[in-house]
């Protein structure tokens, strides 16, 4: 890779999503999170801020402290933020270029958050998910910061002035989107790009590639990131083995999308896979000889090769507010079991984090993508296994089975191909 990079993300899963596209181009790449510092052997450091639930002033504070610790003038700067808007992505942006500002004197964002391989396009400024107006969709009813999802609006609502560049010039590609990018770095705007599908992300990473900007922050999700990575490595890198650990594969689903609920639902059906539904109110309230038993079985399933998913059982109506309450206790409740996991399959940052974290593992290694979204790497710290990561929302009914037969091809085979 010619290019080394630094990415902020504001969840686990979505660090992971934005590693994997250099990753899968031969760059080494890790996900860390908490203290860790800024490293100097991997190519891509992708740093999890874990601000997704935080209000905008705690989230930018969070960013800038991150961006003065871990910026290198030798590293590009990509802050990812959700392709559908969730958490602060203007506020933590915002925070990211004061710094950028202070430390080159001046600061310059391309914004296309487009995700074509998962339906998020960006069409007159606005976000698109399956063609649908991202305001129209669930994920924008049950989770949004912003009173519209109009990108010039939510940057201007945290100080950023922005300058929308249209499909039309997008694809004219060349000279004219060159202009469009530097017009905009001159006057150190936020240069937002309508993307609808892979060849205009590529254009886009070209262009503002080719500039000479001060300061400059890619902003997106992992469409954008994968666009960057190819345009330093054309060809994919061959797959690197992965060796799994001694028993079966633990997956744990806490996200709330209902693509991730009908994932489950599949996987439960599929043979030697052992479902386990918990109730919120037991995961919080139950005491701790019966969490102790609890777990005890999980365990043995998977000391014997078994695979186990555990579900949250949210019900209908979900009460938003003790997520991150959720999260915390199923970690605690788990870690007993992870001396026995051959692999761990997690979906929803905040699930993957909390999990990982009771698990003593400080770090990932990227290795391969299951499909658009969907990440392979190893744990490093107290537990080395396979992990499979994906954002809640991300993916179809069949992304999990998929994970699971990938990861029982590395147990058996010992390679993730």
């Amino acid at each position: 890779m010619a290019r080394r990079w630094l990415i902020l993300a504001d969840d686990l899963t979505g660090a992971a999503d934005c590693a994997i596209a250099f990753a899968r181009r031969g760059a080494t790449a890790c996900v860390q999170w908490g203290e860790a510092g800024p490293g100097a052997d991997e190519a891509v450091l992708s740093h999890d801020a874990d601000s997704r639930q935080l209000g905008p002033d705690a989230a930018a504070a969070r960013h800038a402290a991150l961006a003065e610790r871990l910026h290198d003038p030798d590293r590009a700067v990509f802050k990812k933020i959700d392709s559908t808007l969730r958490g602060q992505p203007a506020a933590e942006l915002a925070a990211t270029l004061a710094v950028l500002r202070r430390r080159t004197g001046g600061a310059f964002a391309i914004l296309a958050p487009a995700f074509p391989a998962t339906g998020r396009t960006t069409e007159d400024g606005r976000i698109r998910v399956a063609g649908r107006p991202l305001a129209e969709t669930e994920l924008w009813r049950r989770d949004h910061t912003y009173p519209t999802d109009a990108l010039p609006a939510m940057l201007d609502g945290a100080g950023l002035t922005s300058a929308t560049i249209p499909l039309a010039t997008v694809r004219a590609g060349g000279e004219a989107l060159r202009a469009a990018l530097h017009a905009a770095s001159q006057a150190f705007a936020v240069a937002v790009l309508d993307a609808v599908d892979d060849d205009d992300l590529a254009r886009i990473a070209r262009a503002g590639l080719a500039l000479d900007a001060a300061g400059l922050a890619w902003v997106g999700s992992a469409g954008l990131a994968h666009a960057l990575a190819a345009a330093d490595a054309p060809s994919p890198a061959p797959a690197r083995a992965v060796a799994s650990g001694p028993g079966g594969t633990l997956v744990v689903v806490g996200s709330l999308a209902a693509v991730s609920r009908a994932a489950a639902r599949k996987l439960a059906a599929e043979p030697r896979m052992r479902h386990v539904p918990v109730a919120p109110d037991w995961l919080i309230e139950a005491g701790e000889a019966e969490r102790r038993r609890w777990c005890e079985a999980i365990a043995a399933r998977l000391a014997v090769g078994d695979d186990v998913l555990v579900e949250v059982a949210m019900g209908e109506a979900p009460d938003l507010a003790i997520g991150s309450r959720l999260a915390t206790a199923l970690g605690a409740l788990l870690a007993p079991a992870a001396p026995h996991l051959g692999a761990l399959v997690a979906t929803g940052g905040e699930t993957a984090a909390a999990l990982l974290a009771r698990f003593g593992v400080d770090g990932l290694a990227l290795v391969d993508e299951i499909e658009p979204g969907v990440s392979l790497g190893v744990t490093r710290g107290r537990l080395r296994v396979p992990i499979v990561t994906k954002a809640g929302a991300f993916g179809s009914e069949d992304t999990l089975l998929r994970a699971v037969h990938h990861l029982r091809a590395i147990r058996h085979e010992g390679s993730p191909t």
